[in-house]
């Protein structure tokens, strides 16, 4: 079979998919040389089911909403990263550097913006923030779909938004690598931690290829460039499945306290309607 992988999360720009690419491509060196590395050329629901993936990243919440019946969680990275507490993660709640919000309850009636509908960090993170705020039914008054997180941010920093929740490893990227972005907002919160992105192989992959792959990128890892940089690559995971129940538990609040009127559900699934060092340049408000 011709081996296929990839790595599409936090690529915040072009040096930082470089940078992930040599990565994985010196762990497949050394367990799969005929694995190729490629850029997922169709939506990523389906490029997670291809039968000749060996190795992806993924958000947490469509793996526990129906991709963990095609692929095999085989570890979780961990960063050193404000927001992350080794395998886990949470959501820096952010707004404009010059906005007159404090924190998430003063930004009742304001517009949000999220990235995609199945995210966990972007999305499903952020209404289980809001839940406890809403006022029958009611918190935010609209919400912008951006299609990424760097989209929503960019849609805070524009004033097309009022606040967003952006995955805390790719803010601390942001902070790092885009610095005149990240200065245009500022943090007024976090959300609630859960298990971070997974590293995954497809359910049909040779017997016993997990058990190589994951330990041979636990040890590039520590000895990677990316280990000395900021956020730093600390190492993987051998992550167990039931560590993401967090991610159902964080659905129910939203669903019982009718986020509908957040603008947080649709009539689909959940489409909506209407990890730095400590020298990071931000500190997040406590929540």
């Amino acid at each position: 079979m011709n081996w296929i992988a990839a790595l599409p999360m936090y690529n915040v720009t072009p040096a930082l998919d470089l940078e992930w690419r040599g990565w994985l491509d010196d762990v497949l060196r050394r367990v799969k040389p005929a694995c190729r590395i490629v850029e997922p050329d169709e939506e990523l629901h389906g490029f997670w089911r291809r039968p000749n993936l060996l190795i992806s990243q993924t958000c947490g919440y469509p793996l526990m909403k129906g991709l963990h019946e095609q692929v095999q969680l085989i570890a979780t990275p961990c960063f050193d990263a404000p927001g992350c507490d080794g395998a886990h993660y949470s959501s820096v709640l952010v707004t404009r550097a010059d906005a007159r919000f404090d924190t998430l309850a003063s930004c009742r009636g304001s517009r949000a913006a999220y990235n995609q509908d199945d995210s966990n960090s972007g999305m499903n993170a952020f209404r289980h923030a809001v839940a406890p705020l809403a006022r029958a039914g009611m918190f935010f008054g609209a919400v912008l779909r951006t299609g990424s997180h760097l989209g929503s941010l960019r849609a805070v920093a524009d004033n097309r938004a009022d606040v967003a929740a952006i995955d805390c490893v790719t803010f601390a990227f942001v902070c790092d690598v885009l610095p005149e972005l990240a200065r245009r907002v500022r943090a007024i919160g976090m959300t609630a931690r859960v298990a971070g992105l997974a590293a995954d192989r497809r359910g049909q992959c040779a017997a016993g290829h997990d058990r190589r792959v994951a330990p041979r990128a636990e040890r590039d890892a520590e000895h990677s460039p990316r280990a000395r940089k900021t956020p730093a690559l600390k190492g993987l995971f051998d992550a167990a499945a039931h560590r993401l129940r967090a991610h159902r538990r964080a659905r129910k609040p939203g669903a019982r306290r009718g986020l509908q009127a957040a603008r947080l559900i649709d009539t689909l699934a959940y489409s909506l309607a209407c990890c730095t060092s400590s020298t990071s340049s931000w500190a997040p408000s406590a929540t």
